[in-house]
């Protein structure tokens, strides 16, 4: 990943798809540097494209499912079921003192993909994140 690649024109095109995709499904998109913010149940999300090599320009998704949270055995346990049933992407805890935030993330390779194989990818990817948001958040 370069500093250039807001510059790359696959990769602008790549995440102006990639929102427009989203604001289909009614998402609330918002452009910020380098990227888009959005929410999708409930978890706060992050994509941005960015080329890899030319002609190999990824979308890469995180979501914040959780925050804050107790940093405790149970918690591991949850995201360790959450992550076996998950089919895309993976669930991190990244512990800050005694709380702990857990994090969904997924980049998969996008140029090339038709705008209804798109949007039907981030929306695989961000259903599991909902699911997988279940149960961690009061």
């Amino acid at each position: 990943m370069s500093e250039t690649d807001s510059a790359d024109p696959a990769v602008e095109e790549l995440q102006v798809r990639a929102a427009a995709c989203l604001m289909s499904y009614e998402i609330q998109v918002r452009v910020e540097a380098g990227g888009l913010g959005f929410e999708y149940d409930g978890a706060l999300c992050s994509l941005r494209a960015v080329s890899l090599s030319p002609g190999l320009e990824v979308l890469t998704l995180t979501c914040v499912l959780a925050w804050d949270r107790p940093l405790k055995p149970q918690l591991h346990k949850r995201v360790a079921e959450r992550n076996a049933a998950l089919q895309f992407g993976s669930i991190t805890v990244v512990g800050h003192d005694k709380l702990a935030d857990v994090i969904l993330r997924y980049t998969f390779p996008a140029a090339g993909l038709a705008d209804e194989a798109l949007a039907t990818m981030l929306l695989l990817v961000l259903s599991g994140a909902g699911r997988a948001r279940h149960g961690l958040v009061p």
